[in-house]
């Protein structure tokens, strides 16, 4: 799959009714933070200015951060994000949630050994 269908399919998960329905389950809403890191304040892939992986998905438009939101709270945990994230790697062969590496609000595809 070529990193433009990635970046196609990516989109059209995240966005998707079922992210929302399973907010929703979960009784959780969501802001949007960081997606694409764009290289005149991030570097190039593989080059690290500001915060951030220098080989971060975000920098591939293949990543999403989503600020999780019970209520008036404001989710910051990792533990938060646990049930939403495994279901996030559920949805695709490619679906990665960053729990895994201490990221919690952070949901992608993995693209060449990148998360």
């Amino acid at each position: 799959m070529t990193l433009g269908e990635k970046q196609r399919l990516f989109t059209r998960l995240m966005l998707s009714g079922a992210v929302l329905l399973k907010l929703d389950e979960l009784g959780l809403e969501a802001t949007f933070g960081d997606a694409y890191r764009d290289p005149r304040s991030h570097g190039e892939l593989g080059q690290r200015i500001a915060y951030g992986n220098a080989f971060s998905c975000h920098k591939s438009r293949l990543a999403l951060d989503l600020n999780l939101f019970r209520g008036k709270d404001y989710l910051t945990t990792t533990e938060a994000h646990r049930e939403l994230g495994e279901w996030w790697e559920g949805q695709h062969e490619l679906a990665c949630w960053g729990g895994r590496f201490n990221d919690g609000n952070h949901y992608s595809f993995t693209h060449d050994g990148m998360k």
